[in-house]
């Protein structure tokens, strides 16, 4: 099945793009974490785009892409965002943390979100890339000022955003946070230590701005490049969550690409471990989730093929994307398949003619 997008998106693309309604009623009280992710439900990544530049970041080439997730019923998109690291010779974020909003790259950022969320997406923006920043950190002061202030700067910008808008203090926890085959090991006693201690510093930053930021759901990451896998070592029980397991407004985020060895960008299909170990793995992670008394988001799944993308035609994969969707539906997660219309691609055309589903991969996910 293909679906041929040009009208709808010429369509959207007419359509204002104004910012989302907001009310001047600070106290009126948001859903719950628990309630957005289940209102969540599926979603996407717009990957490779405002945290790599892989894609042109602007909005005219992301609206046509939104336009062809919502003709099949998405009903929010994740888009990353690098803040400190440099591309495309600049940043958004200074030395200290601090934003700077006038950036050309922010002002079609902006303009995304406010176009998915008015029409009814819910919409997770993060701190995504930032390697200087992961693989220098060692918990000082210094560097918690710096995320304190990025994330200060980020929640105050958009304070009267409604709940659409959520937050992921920081992408896949890398570095000096424990990475497989990293110099540090993801379950090293210091590594987990400072994973809690950013996911902290982050939250405490957002929920610091009041207002409709104390109730904003936010979602904090697992180190390991957030491997499902590492829940219960990073959070063992609710005393390791930011804020003790008091805030209700608080959502896990965890990845799955595993095994790497099928996922992976150089992978392959032979190494397809089956639908049961794939179901089991991720029924363990929601179960310490619902332990913990967290909601549970897989914030990216996939599978890619960098030499080979025929490879990606084929019922192993097509079973891998809907194992995960199936699961984390069952488990009352949401999730959001990575989409970087690159090696994990999922989409196929331009702006100016619309896009396509590659493979047959999201239909089939969905429709079950």
């Amino acid at each position: 099945m293909r679906f041929a997008l040009l009208l709808f998106s010429g369509l959207l693309l007419l359509a204002c793009d104004s910012s989302p309604n907001s009310t001047d009623d600070s106290e009126a009280s948001f859903p719950s974490a628990a309630e957005v992710i289940a209102e969540m439900g599926d979603g996407f990544n717009l990957g490779n785009t405002f945290e790599n530049g892989g894609n042109p970041p602007t909005f005219r080439a992301s609206q046509p892409v939104i336009a062809a997730y919502l003709r099949v019923g998405m009903t929010h998109v994740r888009m990353p965002v690098t803040w400190m690291d440099q591309f495309g010779g600049d940043h958004l974020a200074d030395e200290n943390g601090r934003v700077n909003f006038s950036h050309p790259r922010f002002l079609e950022l902006k303009r995304t979100i406010d176009f998915a969320i008015a029409r009814g997406l819910f919409v997770i923006i993060n701190a995504h890339h930032e390697h200087a920043f992961k693989y220098n950190y060692d918990g000082s002061a210094a560097f918690d000022d710096r995320f304190s202030n990025l994330w200060t700067d980020i929640a105050t910008y958009f304070a009267d955003y409604d709940h659409h808008l959520a937050f992921e203090v920081l992408n896949e926890p890398e570095g000096a946070f424990g990475s497989w085959g990293g110099t540090v090991h993801p379950n090293d006693p210091q590594g987990i230590a400072l994973t809690r201690q950013i996911a902290r510093v982050g939250v405490d930053a957002i929920r610091a701005t009041g207002g409709k930021n104390l109730e904003r759901t936010v979602l904090v990451g697992l180190n390991a490049h957030g491997n499902h896998q590492q829940i219960d070592e990073v959070f063992p029980t609710t005393a390791e969550l930011p804020g003790g397991g008091s805030d209700r407004y608080l959502a896990l985020e965890v990845h799955t690409y595993d095994p790497w060895t099928f996922c992976g960008q150089d992978g392959s299909n032979s190494e397809f471990p089956g639908v049961n170990p794939i179901e089991t793995s991720m029924r363990g992670t929601a179960a310490h989730a619902r332990m913990l008394g967290v909601p549970l988001h897989w914030g990216e799944f996939g599978v890619g093929r960098r030499n080979d993308q025929s490879a990606r035609d084929t019922d192993v994969v097509r079973s891998f994307y809907k194992t995960v969707v199936r699961v984390a539906r069952d488990e009352g997660g949401s999730h959001s398949a990575w989409d970087d219309r690159g090696w994990f691609g999922l989409v196929s055309g331009n702006a100016q003619n619309g896009y396509d589903f590659l493979y047959d991969i999201v239909p089939t996910m969905l429709d079950q």
